[in-house]
């Protein structure tokens, strides 16, 4: 079939709100130059990039939680289970960013294969997933740094620290970050990797001096049982159970081989942020080949260091004894080294500086894209004629953030980012299926091994990680979809591009 003969039937096929943009069409699109990127990316910036927003806080404590309460030293194969179902995850994202090297990720690849509405829908998943990720980073590495200033005896206003234990308050420093990650996004994408490169440089050196230094106090003792005997789990209660146990009366199990993989569903969302590096397509010199590694690249380097600290810290102290807040550090304090814990806490406040800015990064360029398609106002796609970059977007995103950051409490909007990214990994699975069966002709420089197999377990894994989330986070996000379909049918399918030129030629 050809391609012309293909886009004909795509065409025919998707119309009001199910109508398709074309992949040709969304190539088109970014060449129009008030609406084009600046390509200055390689396969290392976009494995940098997945690594920074990959390492956060997730290997400096989730690690000693999960080993503590479900999982004991095979909390190893936990994140191997994770790892794996990231990986299914990830071989679809690839498939997708090198057929259609457009910014948006999730959102663009939807648009070529879902259709219109389902695209909307993930964009507007993809927003709330991005700030609020960047947010809550944003106020964790808040108190990291608060930590460290009143240890050097330098001390905030209450008022100025953010709110806490009921007390109203505004976090200055997380705004501060915000805004100050806004101004390196707005003045190019090849300064934002530089600093990334940097501070992930930084960032996997800590992580490398806990795997060797921690290798040499190991007990052997501490690995016994490496898979403890399964324990029955309460569950939760009310809204705040998993929806699983509400649905079905399940209820996970603490230890023993289930302990591994409801633990696996637990520091899955350690893994959060490869898919990010699709968001950069565009910006990418070969995206055909270099897109495909950074996000394969990445996931491997991160579930690699994921397992070896693991393996460390169960090793250097009984599971059961680890500390739940900060278990790396407090592992080396057990072992009489603090000055090495000390080093762990400085690497954890550096390394989250890139998790918000490739966070805050992936937003804007989705929002972009949407803007673009005429979706939202399309004064938001213009770029800056010297930096190349979606400043618009970028600037009032972070604006927007920057006062989020500043008057959030991280507890509950967490859970909300893990089932944003979930719901996009779905969409990408279901697509790269449709996308084969309605285009067989596209050329793909990137194929996901055996579809539709590698597709369904992927979408399999991503819901029953999902249905572990909690009722009212499920609320939550069902409030935010539908204040986005009032948008949708308010602004944005009147406004559509897609739209416009499909009356314009007849076609509804």
């Amino acid at each position: 079939m050809s391609t012309q003969h293909g886009a004909k039937n795509d065409a025919r096929r998707h119309r009001g709100l199910f109508r398709t943009k074309t992949v040709e069409q969304s190539i088109r699109d970014t060449e129009e130059p008030e609406h084009s990127l600046k390509k200055s990316l390689s396969a290392l910036d976009l494995t940098v990039f997945g690594v920074g927003v990959i390492i956060g806080t997730g290997i400096f404590v989730l690690t000693g939680k999960i080993a503590k309460e479900q999982a004991g030293p095979s909390v190893a194969l936990s994140f191997v289970v994770a790892g794996v179902v990231c990986a299914l995850a990830a071989l679809c994202y690839a498939e997708f960013a090198s057929t259609v090297p457009v910014a948006g990720s999730a959102y663009t690849f939807s648009y070529a294969s879902l259709g219109e509405l389902p695209a909307w829908i993930i964009g507007w998943d993809l927003i709330l997933e991005m700030a609020l990720g960047c947010a809550v980073v944003a106020v964790g590495w808040s108190g990291y740094v608060r930590s460290l200033l009143d240890t050097a005896g330098v001390h905030l206003p209450a008022g100025l620290s953010g709110t806490h234990e009921g007390q109203f308050g505004f976090d200055l420093l997380a705004c501060i970050l915000v805004l100050l990650l806004t101004a390196i996004l707005v003045l190019g994408m090849k300064l934002s990797s530089r600093v990334t490169a940097v501070v992930v440089a930084i960032k996997v050196t800590v992580v490398l001096l806990v795997i060797v230094v921690g290798a040499f106090f190991i007990s052997g003792a501490n690995y016994e049982p490496f898979v403890p005997p399964s324990e029955p789990s309460e569950g939760g209660h009310g809204l705040g159970a998993p929806l699983v146990q509400l649905m079905f009366g399940f209820t996970p199990a603490h230890f023993g081989t289930m302990g591994i993989f409801a633990a696996a569903a637990v520091v899955f969302f350690a893994f959060i942020g490869f898919d990010i590096v699709a968001t950069a397509a565009e910006e990418t010199r070969v995206p055909q080949r270099d897109v495909p590694r950074g996000i394969l690249g990445s996931l491997a380097i991160c579930t690699l260091l994921y397992v070896a600290v693991s393996i460390v810290v169960t090793g250097m102290q009984k599971y059961s004894e680890l500390s739940t807040d900060a278990p790396l550090a407090d592992a080396f304090k057990a072992s009489g080294q603090p000055f090495y814990a000390g080093v762990i806490s400085f690497g954890a406040a550096v390394g989250l500086t890139t998790v918000s800015m490739i966070l805050l990064l992936g937003q804007s360029r989705v929002f972009f894209a949407m803007s673009r398609d005429g979706l939202l106002p399309q004064v938001f796609s213009r770029v800056h004629p010297r930096y190349g970059t979606p400043y618009r977007s970028t600037v009032v995103l972070g604006v927007v953030v920057a006062v989020v950051a500043g008057f959030t409490s991280i507890d509950e909007l967490a859970e909300l980012v893990n089932i944003g990214t979930l719901f996009a990994f779905v969409v990408v699975a279901v697509g790269v299926v449709l996308l084969r069966r309605s285009r067989p002709d596209l050329p793909r420089s990137f194929r996901t091994p055996l579809v539709p197999l590698v597709p369904i377990l992927s979408v399999m894994a991503s819901v029953w990680l999902m249905l572990n989330l909690p009722a009212e986070t499920w609320i939550r996000f069902a409030v935010w979809m539908v204040a986005g379909f009032g948008i949708y049918f308010v602004y944005g399918r009147s406004h559509s591009r897609l739209g416009i030129r499909n009356r314009a030629g007849g076609k509804g």
